[in-house]
């Protein structure tokens, strides 16, 4: 499949290169899974100001895209290539969160997912360049899912989001899936 060029302005998000198929079916993902949580539960947004339910959307299709870029080869390979861009990004993902926030929903929650989150990914982005980092990040994240459904009273749409922000930045992110980091901490 054909591979593009990506804007520097979007590296971040999409890497330097990526096939079309894969943008696509990032957007696609991304857009299709916001659209079916905003139908779905319209008391997410019942009542609240447009700004902040359009902000709240935006963060959850950058939640839901960026799960699925961070599996790609050219996403996963720029991010190993600069280890203090990978550190600040895992520092900077307050989405979840932001997204609590926004919705009026119950922030203890979100706090205690992004906590979780963020701990495990530093833990799982230390053993870079070890066999036992994807075995540590499927068993921080197995622990994980297997204790948000345990949340009181947990909205189900917040349910959602909050899983998949924990596949984002703990697997999906947080592990070198195709071996390209470097232990140097170059900006490479």
């Amino acid at each position: 499949m054909k591979q593009v060029r990506i804007p520097s302005f979007l590296h971040d998000v999409f890497g330097e290169t990526q096939r079309v198929g894969s943008i696509l079916a990032i957007l696609l993902f991304g857009g299709l899974l916001t659209a079916a949580l905003y139908f779905t539960f319209p008391e997410m947004t019942a009542g609240l100001p447009v700004w902040r339910s359009a902000l709240a959307l935006l963060l959850m299709f950058d939640i839901f895209s960026g799960c699925i870029a961070n599996f790609t080869a050219s996403t996963s390979n720029f991010y190993a290539a600069r280890k203090t861009n990978r550190l600040v990004f895992i520092a900077i993902h307050v989405h979840v969160v932001i997204v609590a926030l926004l919705l009026q929903a119950d922030i203890r929650h979100s706090i205690a997912v992004w906590v979780y989150t963020i701990t495990g990914a530093f833990v799982v982005n230390a053993l870079i360049g070890k066999q036992s980092q994807l075995f540590a990040a499927g068993l921080l994240l197995s622990v994980g899912l297997g204790c948000m459904p345990l949340l009181p009273e947990i909205q189900p749409y917040m349910l959602i989001i909050c899983t998949l922000f924990m596949v984002k930045v703990l697997l999906s992110f947080a592990v070198d899936h195709y071996g390209k980091a470097t232990n140097t901490g170059g900006e490479g």
